[in-house]
């Protein structure tokens, strides 16, 4: 009886690794072809949002970002919330910028707390850098992609960002 086990034991486990083997097969076809899709497909990746109970809006993940920054300055009470998207311009240090002012040090740094905040609670991403907050002047908070700029309103108006970037198409915001 114990030979005959030992016969069944072989002839179980055979047909489990040719099953294996084709899963395995299966498998490199499926990554080889997600890597000629990855080289032949856009580098952002397409976000749905739902914009309204009839509407979804596809949008890449850059421009999703900017816009959760702009609500998260929108939720302190951010003054004149400008999104430029720098991505055709030659020489830009992101894809996006995110300005906004406030009229004194603690407003910029609520708001500068508040953005944060509201990218990790619907995007869980935290910023790669920030600085600024030493002197509370102008927080720059730095995602990347986007970067967010907080001012007081004379420092704004000094460094004039969007004069600087004036060829950036800018992207309408309006809170929520």
């Amino acid at each position: 009886m114990a030979k005959s086990t030992e016969k069944k034991t072989p002839l179980k486990k055979t047909p489990a690794k040719k099953v294996a083997a084709k899963k395995t097969t299966a498998s490199k076809k499926a990554v080889s072809t997600a890597a000629k899709t990855a080289k032949t497909a856009p580098k952002t990746t397409k976000v749905v949002r739902k914009k309204s109970e009839d509407t979804i809006e596809k949008m890449d993940e850059g421009t999703l970002l900017a816009l959760t920054v702009a609500q998260g300055m929108f939720e302190k009470k951010a003054e004149d919330i400008r999104i430029l998207d720098m991505r055709k311009l030659k020489g830009a240090s992101a894809d996006f910028f995110v300005i906004s002012h406030a009229t004194n040090d603690k407003q910029v740094e609520a708001i500068s707390k508040s953005l944060e905040d509201e990218v990790k609670k619907n995007l869980n991403q935290s910023p790669w850098h920030r600085e600024g907050y030493e002197n509370l002047e102008w927080v720059l908070t730095d995602y990347i992609d986007v970067v967010a700029h907080v001012f007081q309103k004379d420092l704004r108006g000094f460094y004039d960002i969007e004069g600087l970037w004036g060829d950036a198409i800018e992207i309408p915001f309006k809170g929520k």
